[in-house]
């Protein structure tokens, strides 16, 4: 039976919209949408298991957003041909989709869910990153999965002042601002962009035009709720509770759980300290009890945690290590500590600390980028790795992992704008986190920035970065903003927000909101402290490293960079890349070409300056115009009856003919000249009509005198 499907219209602001249909597709799911925008399509579901598996306490969501070649018309690399595991990218956009979608759902809503996000179609001038969670939020809408939405998210860029709502690929290219932002009909729930050194309030108000057309596109999903039927979601029961069980345990537990709140310690030995009481709560059952009664234990014992900890923030304006709301933990910074590496530097900030390294390559070292959405290279990475031991953990290394590349890709954007303009090198930047107890990305930032310093690259301003929270009561009744948060601060707070940038502005920032009520005056609020709080980083870093050191490190490479004409790139290739792998061994200098425009642009690389030019004079000499008049060390390639062929330029060979030998005249060459030797020419005159070349070599050579009669 052919189906009958329904169709929305959602604004994009200034007359946009995408189009959103349900009913065709992937009719099995429990909700699932496609969304259009010019010719990029979003196919979107949603899965919910109908009971939760037993002992499960949390919400077990799972976020996938992938991209089919087929989307693009094109193949995928590789030997299998096929789509593999998800790129950086596909992990970024699906980190996006989930840092809004999670936590609108209800705290007791434990079962299996998934959603999945996959790309069909693309417009090279549409990006999905913007629309995925649009597609996510509408898949749910029509679906009978509970959730606090609806929800939505707009990508938010500013050309030549003016803020654009979900701008084109071109647009983006011109825009100082870039950020994705999510929100409900009330509130801004996730924040995720880069800026060019944007001021505090520019950023505020960027947050609010876009949270103007959320506004728009949530009613516009209520509308297809009201289409489809489905406003009445399932029913569910996925939490058994004792009341009587949480209230013996918050009037037994909570003053002793207050009580190590309120006793500033490192994060080790507060940690012990509440599991202690909590063991000790748990020895009063027997076995058979706790086999019925252990996990509610577990869950309220966090609930009195949560609350002792939150109390004593906003009642007694004190944090769990003793510190004022604003404070930042003591800061100590080296730099050079490994010595053979281009650059390094070590940042520590209370519990959390970065050891950072810089390795600067060559064009050869640029990293392939073959996405569906985008293609390429990039000459700037940033890498963040996150072991176990860095949090007393003893854990299995499984590979990367989502946090890792959502943390690192922070800190590049955060960097990337200071790098210099006419950077010739690729530039990989790896931070080791050694030691984690909040914000371990923000100090990235500040190991990365210090750390490029060392190196000698000359970086624009130094970058450092800052992680703000924030404990509230409903409605905003009470609130505390909290600078450089720990990690229980992160985990029990309602707000994790991240900025980075210079002395005079913001160049990447991450939030993520878990309250209602979030007003743009307290949201101000904790941009200004965190200005304040990232000079203050940014003055205890210029105490070890002020700017950029003004040269590389000795056995780092050095790259030195030519223009030459287009038609000469074959010339200094050779065939089949002869020429080019031939001066590579030679010199021991890595070379590579790029053509751009009319030009082709030479980079020689290497850490020994005599490798360089002796490079740098092979390709000079290829690429070189023969002048009139100018003197030419010349080999002799083949000897003739009327003289010689000699090379006197790479790939330029003239004749020297056999009256221009010597001031004696000359029947033959024989014992004159042989294949092979090296002699000075003169270049006489070119030809203009067959462009051959005439050289002398007799003119460099002193006259004898005339016969005396």
């Amino acid at each position: 039976m052919k189906p009958n499907p329904i169709t929305i219209e959602v604004p994009l602001g200034k007359g946009k919209t995408v189009t959103i249909e349900t009913g065709k597709l992937a009719k099995q799911a429990d909700g699932s949408v496609v969304l259009r925008c010019g010719n990029t399509m979003l196919l979107a579901t949603i899965v919910s298991a109908k009971e939760a598996k037993d002992g499960v306490d949390f919400m077990p969501l799972t976020v996938d957003y992938r991209e089919n070649y087929a989307a693009a018309g094109r193949y995928p690399g590789g030997f299998l041909k096929r789509e593999a595991r998800p790129s950086e990218y596909e992990i970024l956009i699906s980190r996006l989709i989930d840092r809004a979608m999670r936590p609108m759902f209800p705290d007791d809503y434990h079962a299996d869910t998934q959603v999945l996000v996959t790309l069909i179609s693309l417009d090279k001038e549409i990006l999905p990153d913007a629309l995925a969670g649009l597609a996510a939020a509408a898949a749910t809408a029509v679906s009978d999965v509970p959730f606090n939405g609806p929800i939505s998210e707009v990508r938010v860029g500013r050309i030549d002042g003016e803020f654009i709502i979900n701008p084109t690929r071109s647009e983006l290219d011109r825009s100082d601002i870039d950020m994705i932002i999510a929100g409900s009909a009330k509130d801004i729930v996730m924040v995720e962009g880069e800026m060019k050194e944007v001021k505090e309030e520019d950023m505020l108000e960027a947050i609010r035009i876009a949270h103007q057309v959320i506004q728009d596109q949530c009613a516009a999903l209520n509308q297809l709720t009201k289409m489809v039927g489905k406003e009445t979601k399932r029913v569910y029961n996925h939490e058994v509770n004792d009341s009587d069980l949480k209230d013996r345990m918050f009037r037994e537990l909570y003053d002793k759980v207050s009580a190590v709140a309120h006793a500033p310690s490192p994060k080790e030995v507060r940690g012990e300290a509440f599991k202690k009481i909590k063991e000790e709560f748990k020895a009063t059952f027997t076995e058979e009890e706790l086999g019925e009664k252990s996990g509610m234990i577990d869950r309220y014992y966090k609930d009195i945690e949560k609350h002792a900890m939150r109390e004593m923030i906003l009642t007694d304006r004190q944090r769990l290590d003793g510190r004022r709301m604003d404070e930042i933990r003591p800061i100590w910074c080296e730099i050079d500590y490994l010595p053979s590496t281009h650059g390094s530097a070590i940042f520590t900030r209370g519990e959390t600390q970065s050891l950072t390294t810089v390795t600067l390559g060559s064009k050869l070292d640029e990293q392939l980028i073959d996405g569906v959405v985008h293609e390429g290279q990039s000459k700037f990475l940033l890498h963040y790795n996150f072991p176990p031991f860095s949090t007393g953990e003893a854990k299995p290394m499984r590979g990367l992992g989502r946090r890792e590349v959502g943390h690192g890709n922070l800190a590049m954007r955060a960097i990337k704008w200071s790098l210099p303009e006419n950077n010739a090198y690729t530039i990989r930047v790896v931070s080791d986190i050694l030691e984690s107890n909040g914000s371990s990305s923000m100090a990235t930032v500040c190991a990365g920035s210090m750390a490029l310093m060392d190196a000698g690259v000359q970086v624009k301003k130094p970058v450092a970065g800052i992680a703000m929270g924030m404990v509230s009561e409903a409605n905003m009744v009470r609130y505390a903003i909290l600078s450089d948060i720990l990690g229980d601060e992160d985990h029990l707070g309602d707000m994790d927000f991240k900025v980075a940038g210079t002395v005079d502005g913001i160049t990447a920032t991450q939030m993520d909101i878990k309250v209602d009520g979030l007003s743009f005056g307290v949201l101000k609020e904790a941009l200004e402290q965190a200005r304040a709080g990232r000079l203050h980083i940014l003055g205890e870093m210029r105490k070890t490293i002020a700017e950029p050191r003004a040269d590389y490190k000795p056995h780092a490479p050095r790259i030195v960079q030519i223009q030459i004409p287009r038609d000469y790139i074959g010339a200094v290739i050779g065939p089949g890349g002869k020429i080019i792998q031939e001066m590579q061994r030679e010199s021991g200098a890595e070379i590579s070409i790029e053509e751009v425009g009319e030009f082709g642009i030479v980079d020689i690389a290497s850490p020994n300056q005599e490798s360089i030019e002796k490079a740098l004079g092979r390709i000079r000499a290829i690429v070189a115009i023969p002048e009139v008049g100018e003197e030419y060390e010349a080999t002799v390639k083949s000897i003739m009856p009327y003289g010689a062929f000699v090379e006197f330029l790479p790939g330029k060979e003239g004749l020297l003919h056999i009256s221009e030998v010597s001031w004696t005249r000359l029947e033959n060459l024989d014992g004159v000249l042989s294949k092979g030797d090296k002699i000075r020419v003169k270049l006489l005159e070119v030809d203009p009509k067959t462009g051959k070349f005439k050289l002398s070599r007799k003119v460099l050579m002193e006259r004898p005198p005339r016969p005396q009669n």
